[in-house]
């Protein structure tokens, strides 16, 4: 990839998640920490009526609203579609950006700690995840590229490059001192590798890195009317990345029974029990744990 000269930084995207809205008022008192001799970062507050109102969203899921025959659409008009074309054309706009690389901050109500959401596998991507691994060696990298970016909703994916900073357990409308200093930490990690990258003048960086790749989601156990009919296993609960084998439960059915991993793989689930996916009954997300090597 070539230089970075546009960055932005996205918070509030879900309007409940406060680390990111939060830091977004620190950093706008003191652009220097966000900014860097190579580039410049803008700031932005996504979705600010949804913050005013203490939920995640007004009336859809803002971060599913940029797919470019959405952001096409003149009829789709409500609080978070007109949002989504609102930032388009300010940051965007999307397949023309004017914007090289966007952070999108997000908290998790589920125990993932700082985990950072890569859409591409590229070279950037990839470089930048070692680079992370290197300075923050708790930092979970996750990969969600099983689509290509083009076809990804997600408000990060209107520039070239963008990831998902996705940090937890944080509760929803909920401030944690540990969880917005991991938050912080990784911004601060990603933007001075933007800047490394600029300049050329990277450290020598691991040949290889661990990730997990999303795989596939889970949803919870309904009857005919619609109704749950489970809960998250107690085996699996607040164990995101930890390993689940086939055989081994994973939802606690409400008549005493239990359900089993029938996947024929060694699974890691990650967003266990996120409450904000309860909407859409998803119990967890499964990914397999890879080694990647890093491109020269």
């Amino acid at each position: 990839m070539s230089k970075v000269n546009r960055v932005a930084i996205v918070g509030g995207t879900h309007g409940n998640e406060y680390s990111g809205i939060y830091l977004l008022r620190q950093w706008q008192k003191n652009p220097e920490i966000v900014n860097r001799e190579s580039f410049h970062s803008s700031m932005v507050l996504a979705n600010p009526q949804a913050h005013e109102q203490n939920q995640r969203y007004v009336d859809c899921d803002l971060n599913r609203q940029f797919l470019p025959n959405l952001l096409a659409d003149s009829e789709l008009n409500n609080i978070e579609q007109t949002r989504a074309k609102q930032i388009n054309n300010e940051i965007g706009p999307r397949g023309d950006a004017q914007t090289d690389f966007i952070i999108d901050l997000h908290n998790t109500t589920s125990n993932m700690g700082p985990s950072l959401i890569l859409l591409q596998s590229d070279a950037f991507n990839l470089r930048m995840a070692a680079y992370l691994k290197m300075k923050m060696p708790e930092a979970v990298i996750v990969l969600e590229d099983e689509v290509p970016l083009e076809q990804q909703p997600y408000l990060c994916a209107i520039a070239r490059q963008g990831v998902i900073v996705e940090i937890g357990p944080q509760p929803q409308s909920v401030l944690r001192h540990d969880v917005l200093e991991w938050m912080q930490t990784m911004t601060k990690h990603l933007l001075d590798y933007v800047h490394l990258h600029n300049i050329e003048q990277l450290p020598v960086l691991p040949d290889e890195l661990q990730v997990y790749s999303y795989v596939e989601t889970l949803k919870l156990p309904e009857d005919e009317q619609g109704n749950r009919m489970g809960m998250v296993h107690r085996h699996v609960q607040d164990r995101d990345f930890h390993p689940v084998k086939p055989g081994e439960p994973i939802i606690a059915l409400f008549d005493g029974g239990e359900l089993v991993w029938e996947g024929d793989y060694e699974a890691y689930p990650h967003f266990i029990n996120e409450a904000a996916y309860y909407d859409n009954n998803l119990a967890m997300s499964m990914a397999k744990k890879l080694t990647i090597d890093i491109p020269e």
